[in-house]
């Protein structure tokens, strides 16, 4: 149409030459808008975003390709709910988390297997098959005898088997790290057990329209996609360094050195085309999917050195190449367009009438293979035009780059450290509670359920989940009881952690005397000031603070559980039905636990009662009476201030004074801090006696004196 409308516009304003220059402008008008569309090939974004678009394209997978897959089912969000107890007076509190099903389609021909899964860019599945999060997962290797999936059946009855194509299937996929939706996932999927050949893939691409054996290079992957199969054969064409040719009714890859080409008399006609050298590109860019980054994109370039040119060339090829390997096919793409820039035309005699377009031939001057990109039979003979013949370079070495792989860490077991503690901060328990603790055997860990039983595991409740990784551990040789009232120089702990990736650090005086450093050994709290590895996993701890808190600095056999205490890393469980002295078992279950971690935690009552008194006085009178005196601790004052008493932290302050060891001793009451002790109550001889504070729910550890001589 502009060719028609151009020629009568320049005929009608410069004569025959105008209407000749406006047929030029029209037909180049023409050819932009309405010539035929270009072949598009597979892009490397086809393969990065996950789709569920009705329609969309499914590549075929070779050799092993990191693809991310179009969703072609999936479930509405299933919501579970869980409600966790409240503590004393306070309601419960529900929470909803969710998951859901689905199946992802993978490739459109059959594969060997799947490998790594990424979410979000974080290994859902590792190298070796493990998972990081708790889902079910099957997958069918595309066979056209497979069945349709079990759930997928059982939600619909009209179910397909999908056959002839790969995909997998999430069952209860936990949302909650995802923000309640389905991740964007990506798959390695290892379309062959072997890397298959250029040659290998272009004939099953072909079905049967391409023949020959093809080149024997070995391609790590490839996903063939596209607007057509020839635009997918196109790409093998580039990476092979070849063409098509035409032979019968097939087409075969022809490599620039793989048949003997047939050469020409020197004596032919022959006329030689030049183009400038601006018309080369400055520079090829070769985008791949680099399987040293983790199947991401990787970027190689080579550049024409001198001045001139003004447009680079760009191609984005989907199949896994090494930096080196990209890098080198730039360099053979640069060196074959400055070539391209020369052709050759000879005119031959009948006998060649048998040369077509995509044979190869050789001149007689000595040159390498040219190409017939056209064969045209003239009343003079056979004329060719000539393409100049492709060029193999050394490929350099190259860097793929640095990349931000995510960490394929075995999923690690649950070491669950548990016991009845005094509040770890400076309020007042008012209900049973028990400090949970949880690791890893290793890095990989990322948490556990909980559950508790009171009746000897006849019955479950859910109790939440474990806190942030604490580091914990055992420790590896025996700690005697020590001195709470001064710091412990003589004695040390020798801890084993669970991993090599836990450490323990010193820390001054002053923040000792902060609080720093606090930590679990069995049920006694302790602080420790310096802290030295002697081997792997294992540490010597020194300059030690026992029995903190209230609890008692007692002995400790090897083995022990040892847990650092650290914000965020405790997780308190409330117990509103228990009672002292009833046995507590827990169990956590994490995502790499055969069977459950269990801690079994006696109720003492500590979490609730007051700090036994402390220094505990008894002196005998003349008239044979005595006075036993004492100084108070309480919940709400574990700092000592000099000149200040601690706060009560009771509702009333009350004590029970014990005259005597036995059962039956008599046991005096008082709303002070001393009691005077009549002589009716107190035998000769050195007599026991034992001091508890009366809390508002409980009463504390008794506190020991000894009341000596007869009173005479």
């Amino acid at each position: 149409m502009a060719t028609l409308v151009l020629t009568t516009v320049g005929g009608a304003i410069g004569g025959p030459v105008g209407a000749a220059i406006g047929g030029v402008l029209g037909q180049a008008v023409d050819r932009r808008v309405l010539g035929p569309r270009a072949r598009q090939g597979p892009r490397l974004s086809d393969l990065k975003v996950q789709t569920s678009s009705y329609g969309t394209q499914i590549p075929k997978v070779f050799g092993t390709m990191r693809v991310a897959g179009c969703v072609i089912w999936s479930t509405e969000l299933i919501e579970t709910r869980a409600t966790t107890r409240g503590g004393k007076g306070r309601p419960g509190t529900t929470g909803f988390s969710y998951a859901v099903s689905f199946a992802v389609a993978l490739s459109a021909r059959r594969i060997a297997g799947i490998g790594r899964i990424w979410a979000e860019g974080k290994l859902l599945r590792g190298a070796g098959g493990d998972w990081k999060v708790p889902t079910g997962f099957r997958w069918y290797a595309g066979s056209e005898e497979q069945e349709a999936d079990p759930l997928i059946a059982s939600l619909q009855p009209d179910a397909p088997a999908y056959r002839g194509m790969a995909y997998a299937v999430f069952e209860n996929l936990p949302l909650g790290d995802f923000g309640n939706r389905i991740p964007s996932l990506s798959f390695e999927v290892i379309g062959d057990a072997a890397a298959p050949t250029i040659g290998a893939v272009a004939t099953e691409l072909g079905a049967g329209a391409v023949t020959g054996s093809g080149p024997a290079e070995r391609l790590a992957g490839y996903a063939a996609s596209g607007d057509s199969t020839a635009a997918a054969l196109e790409t093998l064409a580039t990476i092979a360094g070849g063409w098509w040719s035409p032979t019968g009714g097939a087409v075969r890859l022809v490599a620039a050195a793989s048949d003997p080409p047939r050469t020409i008399d020197a004596d032919a006609r022959m006329t030689e085309r030049r183009q400038p050298i601006e018309t080369v590109p400055r520079r090829v860019t070769v985008s791949c999917y680099d399987p040293a980054r983790d199947h991401q994109i990787g970027v190689q370039q080579a550049q024409r050195p001198g001045e001139g040119g003004w447009r680079d060339m760009a191609h984005d090829l989907p199949v896994a190449m090494e930096a080196t390997g990209a890098r080198g096919l730039a360099q053979t793409l640069l060196k074959r367009a400055e070539r391209n820039r020369v052709t050759r035309q000879v005119t031959l005699d009948a006998t060649a009438i048998d040369i077509g377009p995509g044979d190869a031939v050789r001149l007689g001057d000595g040159g390498g293979a040219w190409r017939v990109t056209r064969a045209e039979v003239t009343g003079r003979g056979v004329t060719l035009d000539l393409a100049a013949p492709n060029v193999a370079t050394s490929a350099l070495p190259a860097d793929p780059g640095g990349v931000v792989a995510a960490p394929d860490r075995p999923v690690a077991r649950t070491i669950l450290v548990a016991a009845e503690l005094p509040p770890l901060d400076d309020g007042r328990g008012e209900m049973l509670r028990i400090a949970v603790l949880a690791g890893g055997d290793a890095p990989g860990w990322r948490g556990a359920a909980l559950i508790v039983s009171g009746d000897a595991g006849l019955s479950w409740e859910g109790a939440g989940s474990t806190a942030a990784p604490a580091i914990v551990g055992r420790s590896s040789a025996r700690l005697d009881a020590g001195s709470t009232l001064l710091a412990d120089r003589a004695a040390a702990i020798e801890v084993v952690l669970a991993h090599d990736d836990m450490t323990l650090a010193s820390v001054t005086a002053e923040a000792l005397d902060r609080g720093a450093n606090l930590a679990m050994l069995g049920e006694e709290l302790l602080q420790f000031q310096l802290a030295t590895q002697i081997a792997p996993r294992r540490w010597r701890l020194a300059i030690l603070l026992r029995g903190r808190r209230g609890t008692e600095a007692a002995a400790h056999d090897p083995g022990t559980p040892f847990a650092l205490i650290e914000d965020g890393c405790v997780a308190m469980l409330t117990m509103p039905r228990a009672q002292a002295g009833e046995t507590i078992r827990i169990l956590a279950t994490g995502h790499g636990d055969a069977q459950p971690a269990a801690a079994d935690v006696v109720l003492s009552g500590a979490s609730i009662a007051p700090p036994a008194p402390v220094r505990v006085r008894a002196v005998r009178h003349a008239d044979g009476g005595g006075t036993v005196t004492w100084v108070r601790r309480s919940r709400l004052g574990w700092r000592w201030r000099d000149g200040i008493d601690v706060p009560l932290g009771e509702e009333r302050e009350a004590y029970a004074v014990t005259i005597g060891g036995d059962a039956g001793a008599p046991t005096l009451t008082s709303e002070t801090t001393q009691v005077p002790v009549p002589a009716s109550l107190l035998p000769r001889g050195a007599v026991p006696v034992t001091v508890r504070q009366l809390g508002t729910l409980a009463r504390s550890a008794a506190a020991i004196g000894q009341l000596e001589g007869d009173g005479r």
